[in-house]
């Protein structure tokens, strides 16, 4: 596993001398990230924990000591995905689609916010990256269930397959980073996490919105942590922010970090600070938008979480409805097989000795 980080790290520097000092390398990487020459990796007193030169981009010189946890990241290095790190939702089984998580037989599996459904058959490892496919396929074999959804409109399972993966180990607190790009469609590319009635959206990105009004839906950082234990609250935000990017989410590849602990969250883009939250301020919103007393903790992101990358249809938002509306922004030559990218280069998780104590 190691090795992946470091051979992804390295194929990214060009250097310009074969003996020369790391200030006369250059980065083929657009995204300003300082060059990280991995050359080595120390293990430590916590078998999932290793010091390396591969740092969060908000933090090169690791002022604040991070290691990073190699069970719960993925350089999506390999030539398939590793199951024993990730449960890929939706795998075929006898021409079918199978809905059963290996940790958790007997807990109902969710098969995609209708009219998508995830297929296990919609991922592929390709130059380094995971890309997950949004596809138009009619002759998919569709569930016939029409479930009545927390939110929205139930609606049935039909044409359109999208990917989901869950990753199988858990943990609590620490730096998330991922490098992606969103699919050029009226698709969401999400990366996302499950805990004990909880759920953080980390991004929930709408990579092509066509309606009046909203017009900076493509353009948009949203991010959420839900309470699903609370029936006051039954998955509705405890806190939640919209803000502008100043880019399209499907233009080009971005870093998206996030220091999450006890004390609240701080976003990064492109390792720069975006935005940050405590946890009383988590509270105080809960209590100020939701039909709470004034005993109730907002801050739910206190456990450990699972975390999921998917694509999701948002009806809300606006739907393909056919092929070439769904390739709508696909580049010539791609137009006609009907699938979209979401396209996923790394996700690190950096932690501290002190928090995995916490687990």
């Amino acid at each position: 596993m190691m090795n992946n980080f470091k051979n992804k790290a390295v194929r990214h520097l060009t250097c310009l001398a074969v003996v020369t000092s790391l200030s006369a390398c250059t980065s083929t990487e657009d995204n300003n990230q300082p060059l990280q020459a991995v050359t080595s990796t120390t293990p430590t007193s916590h078998p999932t924990l290793v010091k390396t030169d591969i740092l969060p981009l908000s933090d090169p010189d690791n002022k604040s000591g991070w290691l990073l946890n190699t069970v719960v990241s993925d350089e999506f290095e390999d030539n398939h995905l590793d199951e024993d790190r990730w449960y890929i939702v939706g795998k075929f089984e006898n021409g079918k689609p199978v809905y059963k998580h290996p940790d958790k037989p007997n807990k109902k599996v969710w098969k995609g916010r209708a009219p998508s459904q995830f297929s296990g058959r919609n991922h592929r490892l390709e130059d380094g990256k995971l890309i997950l496919e949004t596809r138009w396929e009619p002759d998919f074999p569709f569930s016939e269930e029409i479930k009545i959804p927390v939110f929205g409109e139930p609606m049935k399972y039909a044409n359109i397959t999208t990917a989901c993966i869950i990753a199988r180990k858990s943990f609590k607190y620490g730096y998330l980073e991922v490098k992606s790009k969103a699919a050029d469609a009226e698709i969401s590319s999400a990366f996302w996490a499950m805990g004990p009635q909880l759920e953080i959206d980390f991004y929930e990105q709408f990579g092509d919105y066509r309606g009046q009004g909203k017009v900076d839906i493509d353009r948009q950082l949203w991010w959420s942590i839900r309470d699903w234990g609370d029936k006051r609250v039954r998955g509705k935000p405890t806190y939640t922010e919209k803000k502008d990017l100043g880019f399209r989410v499907a233009d080009d590849f971005h870093v998206y970090g996030i220091e999450w602990d006890e004390t609240g969250v701080k976003y990064y883009i492109d390792g720069k600070l975006f935005s940050q939250v405590t946890a009383e301020e988590v509270t105080a919103w809960a209590r100020k938008n939701r039909d709470v007393d004034e005993n109730y903790q907002g801050y739910v992101a206190d456990r450990p979480i699972n975390v999921w990358f998917d694509q999701e249809t948002f009806p809300w938002n606006g739907l393909p409805e056919s092929k070439a509306d769904l390739e709508l922004n696909s580049p010539e030559g791609k137009k006609d097989d009907g699938v979209v990218d979401f396209e996923i280069e790394y996700l690190r998780i950096w932690q501290k000795p002190s928090q995995l104590e916490t687990q």
